[in-house]
């Protein structure tokens, strides 16, 4: 596990197709636990750890459908 996922308060949030394009910290974070904005390839791996507060993304449900 990376240190940021060893941080005080790391969590693991669901997300899915309507949540797209994923960035952390996400708009309802509270105040304490921002820091710049990074976008996030959840849908890759089914995973995504952010690099600042550790916080895990784990994506649930069908792909999203690529248009072109």
């Amino acid at each position: 596990m990376s240190a940021a996922g060893e941080r005080a308060g790391a969590r693991e949030v669901e997300v899915r197709a309507e949540d797209l394009p994923l960035h952390c910290p996400r708009p309802d974070a509270p105040l304490w636990a921002l820091h710049p904005r990074v976008f996030l390839d959840v849908v890759k791996h089914g995973v995504a750890m952010c690099p600042y507060c550790g916080t895990k993304y784990v994506y649930k449900g069908e792909p999203p459908k690529r248009g072109h």
